[in-house]
């Protein structure tokens, strides 16, 4: 009774699990069967013994955007490369019904695969944490789905001629190595050709959707295909609007409050006129250690070499008063003792006496007066001329750079 129990269970058991068993064997199966080393050569193209290209369709998701140097000028970012074709040798249609194989990493090496680079690459690397970041599917028809995940740093060639108000295009190539149009194809996917993902840059943003192109690069002994995507980016400006636009806003107009500050005030206007200057100073060089030595003027250049001047002219403003009152007074002293010199010949002698040295006084006095007055009026002209001049200049300059030079 006991062993006829037993030999029931081990048929039932045998009936469950004989589908799944199959199912495994036959996968592996059909993989030996499209691998085998005798009938497939993942050396060779799959349309190379028919002497046509085989047609790569190419798309291109950013997951991220890490960083873009100004200096270096070039962005970092982290992509997944998908790349499909069709390799007739590997079809399975009159094997099997599954709808596609997914390859093992170790099993990928003997599958043909173009020879995909970035020509505009400066340092790149493959995932590797936990197993290696590749995909590769194989369908029934035999077209195969091949996507890697990258991490790429990219030549990025800047214009910073509005910055910061400026705009970026940064390509990305992506082109064949060594087999040339007669052999592999590359073409963007109709649709989504290039995707990016929630990306959140902290001074840039995307200006619009990338653009694509396709192109071809020929040397002196070949043609190659090669693919082409335009990244428009749009520098946030809030940033500099908050540590340099406004600062140096507030220390220009600090400049200003030296003119209501009376002329005696030698040591206050001097020093308040030294400290703008060197301020500006200090800011300009912070900013110019942040960007590349070009040879052309920057939008940034222009705002801090105007601001310069306007903080420079208020204390040169201060030094020409402070010169031609000292001059006058001087000139004054002068002039009034020898008046007197020359109207009463004893003066040279005997000197002048109480009465004539007050009377002196009164005039010195009262020419002193006249130069103080004239000091007064050019520090009132100066309270109207520059703000009106900075403002006349803000709306000049913000017009231009935000406005016409953009959209030109």
């Amino acid at each position: 009774m006991f062993n006829a129990m037993k030999a029931l269970l081990v048929a039932v058991l045998g009936v469950l699990y004989s589908p799944l068993c199959f199912c495994e064997l036959a996968r592996k199966e059909i993989l030996n069967h499209l691998l085998n080393s005798s009938r497939y050569d993942a050396r060779i193209a799959p349309n190379y013994e028919e002497d046509r290209a085989t047609n790569v369709t190419l798309q291109l998701y950013i997951l991220s955007i890490d960083s873009i140097n100004e200096i270096a000028m070039d962005l970092s970012m982290e992509v997944f490369l998908r790349q499909t074709w069709v390799d007739p040798r590997l079809k399975y249609e009159h094997l099997s019904n599954f709808s596609n194989l997914e390859l093992d990493q170790r099993m990928m090496a003997n599958v043909w695969v173009p020879d995909t680079y970035f020509p505009n690459e400066k340092e790149a690397h493959f995932h590797i944490v936990t197993v290696p970041n590749r995909l590769l599917h194989i369908s029934r028809n035999g077209t195969v789905f091949y996507s890697i995940r990258l991490s790429l740093t990219l030549t990025c060639r800047m214009s910073l001629y509005n910055y910061p108000m400026d705009e970026q295009n940064c390509p990305i190539y992506i082109e064949t190595y060594g087999y040339t149009v007669e052999n592999v194809l590359f073409n963007w996917k109709s649709v989504n050709a290039v995707m990016v993902d929630d990306v959140e840059m902290p001074q840039f943003h995307f200006r619009k959707a990338p653009t694509i192109t396709k192109c071809s690069r020929t040397f002196k002994y070949a043609t190659f295909t090669c693919l082409s995507t335009n990244l428009h980016l749009q520098r946030n400006i809030g940033y500099y609007m908050a540590q340099v636009f406004v600062p140096s806003i507030l220390i220009v107009i600090l400049s200003w409050v030296s003119f209501w500050i009376h002329v005696d005030a030698i040591p206050a206007r001097i020093s308040l006129g030294v400290l703008t200057v060197l301020t500006i100073t200090t800011q300009s060089s912070g900013i110019r250690s942040s960007l590349p030595r070009v040879s052309y003027v920057k939008a940034i250049d222009v705002w801090n070499s105007v601001c310069l001047l306007f903080v420079f002219s208020a204390l040169l403003e201060y030094a020409y008063i402070n010169v031609q009152t000292r001059r006058h007074h001087k000139s004054a002293s002068k002039d009034t003792l020898l008046t007197i010199q020359a109207s009463n010949p004893l003066v040279k002698t005997i000197g002048l006496n109480p009465a004539r040295r007050i009377d002196v006084r009164k005039t010195i006095g009262a020419r002193e007066m006249d130069y103080m007055k004239m000091a007064r009026a050019i520090d009132k002209v100066a309270r109207f001329v520059f703000p009106m001049s900075f403002v006349i200049f803000n709306i000049t300059f913000w017009i231009y750079y935000l406005f016409a030079n953009n959209h030109e």
